[in-house]
This record gives C-alpha cells, structure tokens and sequence, in this order.
C-alpha cells in the first residue's frame, strides 16, 4: 500500500471516530489536499507525495503530540529556563531521577487513574485538577507546576497549566517568564478575544501555559460566569489526552478558589507540614466539599532522609 493510500485509509478512520482532521499539519486546505492526493494517484509530481506523506506521518504521531488544538498551534513559544529551574528544585525533562520525582510519581497516579476512568466511579471533569491550599505559603503553586511538569512527562497526555491566581499571580514569575499583558481574564472580558492570543507553548514539549492576564476587580464574578462555565466545558471535553492543571488561590482569604472547585473534577489541597492547624485544615475542606475528589499533599514535612516528603493523609 503506498504513502498517500495509508494517509487516505488513516483519515477516513479518524473521520468516522469523530476526530477533527488537522489538515494544516501539511499546510494544506482540504480542497489542495483532495487535488494533492488525485495528483499522486496519477503518478504526478513528487511535491504531492512529499505533502500526502507528511500529512500521514503527522497522524501517525502517538496520542498527545497530534491532537492540539488549533489554539495549541497558534500560539506563541517561550522558553522555560530549565536550568535554572531544575536548581530552583522544580522537575525538569531529562533530569536524573530524584527524590522529588518519585513523590509526584505517587502524587499523580491517582489522580491520572481518575483521568483515564479507572476509578470505581466515574469522575466528571476528571481531567480538570484544581491545586490550592487553606492559607497562602503553604507550597500551592510549587506543587501545581511540579504536577503539571510530572504529568507532561507521561507518554500520552499534554498539559495545560493555568495561572488561575487571578488576585495574586505568581506562576510566569516561578517560571522565570515576565507575565504576559493578556491572559484567562482577558478571555473570560473579552468575547473578541481567542484563546490562541494568550496561550503560551513552552520547550517542554507536552506543556501549555495559560497565564492570569490583566488584573480586574470582578475577577470573581468572571470566574463564575456563563464565559468561564463554557471554557471549562471545552477543556474537559474536547481532548481526551490533556489534562488542566489550575494554581488556584488559597480557600479561607478568597473565593475564587471556591468557585473554581465547583466546577472542577479533581482538587488537590496542599497542607504546611507543622504550620497548618488541624481547624484552619477543616474550614478548608468544608469549603470544597461539593467536589467529587479532594486529596490533600502534605508539604514541607521534615522526615528523615529516604522517607517520602509528599504524601496523602
């Protein structure tokens, strides 16, 4: 069977299973891919071939790495200092395996076993995991990126990760990026406004970035709306392999985290080992009890050396 009849096969599959063609993957309109493929039939020239084969190889791509977005590929590239963020103690590709891997290998199994419907259950918005805390500093956004770099390193899932801080946004600044001008507030205000204009791909190949955007003082009404209410609908729904990571605020001093658990299918609620009072913890959780699964990391906890420092209670 030749190149361009394993393409031909390969769209007619992906077709009937309800999966969006990305025909841009050769630079190509649907019209010139037709004309491509009649013209390869007929023996014609080698830029037809060329096309077709590139458009099959990019199907043929496993799960995760073909089926982004559109918004996915129009978006703009910044570079993650990986260096620097490795000796800043953050999970980095390539890195030699630590400690700290280990722990959020542990940390995302369940939550990735909610994800793929293997839990005794089913979970709704499984894919959508809100990170937050009881009281600011207790490691929040530190565990949300680690989690969100630790699960882009799975073989068949991408990432987006979601500056969801919309009061105080740390995220682009943890990453050592300058925060953007626009992001999910800007969204959220703007009909106008496509999501490909504030998404930022990254050098981590699996990983997408979603910053806060521009500071509002409805930050959470926006947070609460029909707009909001329909970007997560289409996160959720859209692509089986991504999962939504959001750095949220802590429970008890705002309510956007509230909000946002809500909606969310999966919370993990990070606790300061030896700060955190066993009430402030309980006010925390009694926040978040509509959600259908709340897991807590404990942080920051001095164990003995060789002893998980992140674990569930």
């Amino acid at each position: 069977m030749s190149i361009i009849e394993q393409a031909a096969k390969r769209l007619e599959e992906l077709r009937r299973a309800g999966v969006e063609v990305p025909w841009a993957a050769a630079g190509l309109s649907r019209q010139e891919y037709d004309q491509l493929v009649e013209a390869g039939q007929k023996g014609g020239q080698g830029v037809a071939l060329r096309a077709v084969a590139g458009t099959a190889e990019s199907l043929a791509e496993p799960p995760g790495v073909h089926r982004l977005a559109e918004s996915d590929r129009r978006s703009r590239k910044v570079d993650l200092p990986l260096g620097m963020l490795g000796q800043a103690g953050y999970l980095v590709p390539d890195q030699p395996r630590t400690s700290l891997a280990d722990e959020f290998r542990v940390i995302k199994r369940p939550l990735l076993k909610n994800v793929q419907g293997e839990s005794a259950a089913p979970v709704e918005r499984a894919n959508l995991i809100l990170v937050t805390s009881a009281m600011p500093g207790e490691g929040k956004t530190f565990t949300a990126i680690n989690l969100a770099l630790s699960i882009a390193m799975e073989v068949d899932k991408t990432v987006l990760l979601v500056d969801a801080d919309v009061v105080r946004p740390s995220l682009m600044s943890r990453l050592g990026l300058d925060e953007p001008a626009k992001g999910l507030l800007d969204v959220l205000n703007d009909p106008s406004l496509d999501l490909a204009d504030v998404l930022l791909r990254t050098n981590v190949p699996k990983l997408t970035l979603l910053p806060a955007g521009t500071p509002c003082p409805n930050s959470t009404e926006l947070l609460a709306s029909a707009a909001m209410e329909q970007l997560l609908q289409e996160l959720a729904t859209r692509y089986s392999d991504r999962v939504v990571v959001f750095d949220a605020p802590p429970l008890l001093p705002t309510t956007e985290s509230r909000v946002l658990a809500s909606r969310a299918g999966q919370v993990v609620m990070v606790v300061e080992a030896d700060q955190t009072s066993r009430n402030t913890v309980a006010k925390a959780f009694a926040t978040v009890e509509s959600c259908p699964v709340v897991m807590s990391v404990l942080n920051k906890c001095s164990n003995p050396a060789g002893t998980y420092r992140y674990g569930y209670y």
